[in-house]
């Protein structure tokens, strides 16, 4: 018992891994969907591939900022109803077909409400968001698609006895 004590404390001091910021990101669907298409980045900016991944959603479901920053895009692209938000280090995130609740400029904090999940993604049943993000450009480096999933914090913390 007091090995778990100390375990439980030593996990609350300052400086340790329990104690550091939260991460900034969360999941845009609510419950936690599954992922129907992973991310597969393209050898080449201009080469197939899947630069996001395809939540499975429902037709009229709500979407919500997976971070705090602000909305540089809402609109359409295509035909399709795209949501577009600047995070800070030049990340940009993308959520597509969702018609936008919000205006341009608008700030948000990761969980504010952004649109509605429309139908007509390809390759989904019903209803699919396509989740995007793409660190911007830079004098130092170029545009770079990544994968969004990396955003969140997967791994759940198990305390085991000792």
């Amino acid at each position: 018992m007091a090995g778990l004590l100390v375990l439980v404390f030593a996990l609350l001091l300052p400086g340790t891994a329990a104690a550091g910021p939260e991460r900034p990101f969360e999941w845009p669907l609510r419950p936690r969907p599954a992922v129907e298409r992973h991310f597969d980045p393209p050898e080449q900016d201009w080469l197939p591939g899947h630069r996001g991944v395809d939540l499975t959603g429902a037709p009229g479901q709500a979407v919500y900022a997976a971070g705090p920053g602000t909305v540089v895009f809402a609109g359409e692209v295509a035909g399709k109803p795209v949501v577009s938000i600047r995070h800070e280090g030049d990340l940009r995130s993308t959520y597509e077909p969702v018609t936008a609740e919000l205006a341009v400029g608008s700030r948000v904090t990761r969980g504010t409400r952004i649109g509605v999940l429309e139908a007509g993604h390809a390759g989904c049943a019903a209803a699919c968001l396509h989740w995007g993000v793409r660190r911007e450009s830079s004098r130092r480096a170029k545009r770079e698609y990544l994968d969004p999933l990396g955003l969140l914090d997967l791994t759940p913390i198990r305390l085991k006895p000792v």
